[in-house]
C-alpha cells in the first residue's frame, strides 16, 4: 500500500506538470476579439485525481491480481480461472443482448419518454451492451475465429454494406431510408478504414519487409491523388485509365527517392524520407500554376461503373435509370466501398505473392542484416529500389481513389501527421503482419471515427464537450498501452516464408524487437 500511495503521488504530480498548460488554461476570444485565458482548474484537478487513483488501483490491486493468476493451487495443481472466463458469463451475455435489442428498437422514442439527458445515458448503456455482447461472441468462438480469421474477415467486409443497409431499413421501415442512412457508416467507417489499411499495407512493404524506415510515405499518396485530379480535370480521362497511371507515377517517384538513400539507414534514412515528404507538399503549395496552391483542385470527375453506368443523376446512363431502381446517392458510396476493398485485397495478394518470391526473401534478408545480405550476393541496390517502387505504387493507387472519393484535393490532406499515423498503424499491428496491420487500422481509425458518434457524452460532460477533439489524445494513449503490453505489435508471432515440411510460427520471443 505504501508503494501504491507513493507511485500514485508521483503519477499525479507528473500529470499536473504535463496538463497544467493544456487543460488548466485555455485560450479563447472575448466579445471584443481579444485573446483571453480561461481557467479550468476543476477539470485539471479531475484529470490529476483520476490519474493518481488509476495508478493506485493498478499498483495496489491490479499487479497482485495478475501475479496471482500465474500461481497454481497447491491442492489441485491448477491455475486460477482466467479473468475472461469469469467476466464473459453466458447469463450476462443474454442480458446484454436483450438490453441492446430493446434500446435499439426504441431508440427513436427514448428522448420523448424519459427526456434528453436520461436518453443520452441510455444510449451509452446500449453501446456498452453491444460491445460486451460482441466480446462474448469473440470469446466463445475464439478457436473457430482464430482458425478461420482471414476467411471470416473477408466475408464480413463483403457483407458489411448489405448488413448496414438491412439494419437501417428495419429501423426506418423503408429501403430508401436504409440506403440514405448507410451513407455515414459505409463512408466514414468502411471506406475511411480501408484507405488506411491499403496505405499501411503499402508502407509495410518498405518498413515491415525491407526494413527501410520511411517517414514521407504520404508523398506518394499525394502524387497519386494529384495525378488523377490534374489529368482527370484537364483531359477528362477515365478513372480506370488514370488508376494504373497514378500508381506508375508514384512508383517512379519511389525510385527517385530510392537512389539518394541507397547508402543511408536508420535515423539518417528517416530524416531524408521526412524531407522528401515535405518537399512534395511544399511543391504542391507553391506551384500554383499547376496545382492551384493551397486552394486545391475541385470538380474531380467521379468513378463510373467501368464506363457502362454513371452515378450522376443527370446522365442518361445513371445507374438508377438503367436498373430501374430508386434514385439514391448511396449507390456511389457502396460502389466506392467495394472498389477500395478490391484494391486493398489486391495489395494483400501482391504482397503475399512477392514475399514468397526471391525478391520478397531478399527484402527480408535486407531487413535482418544488410551486410549479410550483400555477402550472399544479393544486389541491395535493386532490392531497395523495388521495395520503394512497390510500396509507392500502392500509395499512388490509394491516392487516386482518395481524389475520386473526395472530388477535391488540397495540400492539407497530405501533411506529415498522415505519414506518422500510417507508420504507427504498421508498428502497432506488427511489422510484416498483414492481419495485425488490418486490426490496428480498424482499432485506431475506427476508434477515432466512433468519437464523432458519441454526442450523448455532451450530456454527461456538458454541452461544450467535443469528443472528436480528443481523438489524438486517445490515439497516443492507445499507442503507449500497446507498446507496453505488446511491444512487437498486435501479432507478435511470425511465419517464415521458407519452411521444411511443417509451417510453424516463430514466437516474438525469438525475434528482434520491432522486426520480423
Amino acid at each position: 500500500m505504501q508503494r501504491a500511495l507513493r507511485e500514485a503521488f508521483y503519477a499525479g504530480a507528473i500529470a499536473l506538470g504535463l496538463f497544467v498548460l493544456f487543460i488548466g488554461l485555455k485560450t479563447d476570444q472575448n466579445i471584443s476579439n481579444e485573446l483571453i485565458l480561461v481557467q479550468r482548474w476543476g477539470l485539471l484537478a479531475a484529470v490529476v485525481i483520476a490519474t493518481a487513483v488509476g495508478r493506485f488501483l493498478y499498483v495496489a490491486y491490479g499487479q497482485p491480481f495478475l501475479a496471482n493468476q500465474k500461481i497454481a493451487d497447491v491442492a489441485t495443481g491448477l491455475l486460477p480461472a482466467s479473468v475472461a472466463s469469469r467476466f464473459f458469463l453466458f447469463p450476462a451475455f443474454i442480458v446484454a443482448v436483450i438490453v441492446a435489442a430493446l434500446l435499439f428498437v426504441f431508440s427513436r422514442s427514448l428522448a420523448g419518454w424519459v427526456g434528453a439527458e436520461p436518453a443520452g445515458y441510455l444510449q451509452f448503456l446500449r453501446a456498452l451492451a453491444v460491445i460486451y455482447a460482441l466480446a462474448c461472441v469473440i470469446y466463445y468462438f475464439r478457436g473457430f475465429i482464430h482458425a478461420n480469421f482471414t476467411k471470416l474477415g473477408i466475408a464480413a467486409l463483403v457483407l458489411y454494406p448489405i448488413i448496414v443497409v438491412g439494419m437501417l431499413s428495419l429501423m426506418s421501415w423503408s429501403l430508401v431510408g436504409g440506403l440514405q442512412g448507410s451513407l455515414k457508416w459505409v463512408d466514414n467507417f468502411g471506406i475511411q478504414i480501408l484507405i488506411y489499411v491499403m496505405l499501411a499495407w503499402g508502407l509495410n512493404i518498405v518498413v515491415g519487409l525491407a526494413g527501410l524506415l520511411d517517414l514521407g510515405y504520404v508523398a506518394f499518396y499525394a502524387v497519386g491523388a494529384y495525378a488523377y485530379a490534374l489529368l482527370g480535370t484537364q483531359y477528362g480521362l477515365s478513372f480506370w485509365i488514370l488508376l494504373p497511371a497514378a500508381g506508375a507515377m508514384a512508383a517512379f517517384w519511389g525510385v527517385l527517392l530510392g537512389f539518394p538513400v541507397l547508402r543511408l539507414r536508420g535515423d539518417y534514412l528517416a530524416i531524408v524520407t521526412l524531407a522528401f515528404g515535405e518537399i512534395i507538399r511544399l511543391v504542391i503549395i507553391n506551384w500554383r500554376e499547376v496545382t492551384n496552391g493551397s486552394a486545391g483542385i475541385s470538380g474531380i470527375p467521379k468513378v463510373t461503373f467501368f464506363g457502362l453506368m454513371s452515378f450522376n443523376v443527370s446522365d442518361p446512363n445513371y445507374i438508377g435509370k438503367v436498373l430501374n431502381i430508386a434514385t439514391s446517392s448511396a449507390y456511389y458510396k457502396i460502389f466506392l466501398y467495394y472498389l477500395i476493398l478490391g484494391l486493398a485485397l489486391l495489395t494483400a495478394f501482391v504482397t503475399i505473392r512477392l514475399r514468397r518470391m526471391p525478391v520478397g526473401r531478399a527484402w527480408e534478408a535486407l531487413r535482418e542484416d544488410e551486410i549479410a545480405c550483400r555477402s550472399l550476393g544479393i544486389n541491395t541496390t535493386t532490392t531497395k529500389l523495388t521495395a520503394f517502387a512497390t510500396g509507392a505504387m500502392f500509395g499512388g493507387f490509394a491516392g487516386s481513389f482518395f481524389a475520386a472519393r473526395q472530388g477535391f484535393v488540397s495540400p492539407e490532406s497530405f501533411v506529415f501527421l498522415e505519414s506518422a499515423i500510417i507508420l504507427a498503424i504498421v508498428v502497432l499491428g506488427g511489422m510484416g503482419s498483414l492481419v495485425g496491420i488490418a486490426v490496428a487500422a480498424l482499432v485506431m481509425i475506427g476508434g477515432t471515427e466512433v468519437l464523432r458518434e458519441l454526442d450523448f457524452l455532451k450530456q454527461v460532460f456538458g454541452p461544450d464537450f467535443t469528443p472528436e477533439l480528443y481523438r489524438m489524445l486517445l490515439f497516443g494513449m492507445a499507442m503507449v498501452i500497446v507498446m507496453l503490453w505488446k511491444p512487437r505489435g498486435f501479432v507478435g508471432s511470425r511465419e517464415p516464408t521458407a519452411f521444411l515440411k511443417v509451417r510453424r510460427a516463430v514466437s516474438s520471443s525469438f525475434t528482434k524487437e520491432g522486426h520480423g
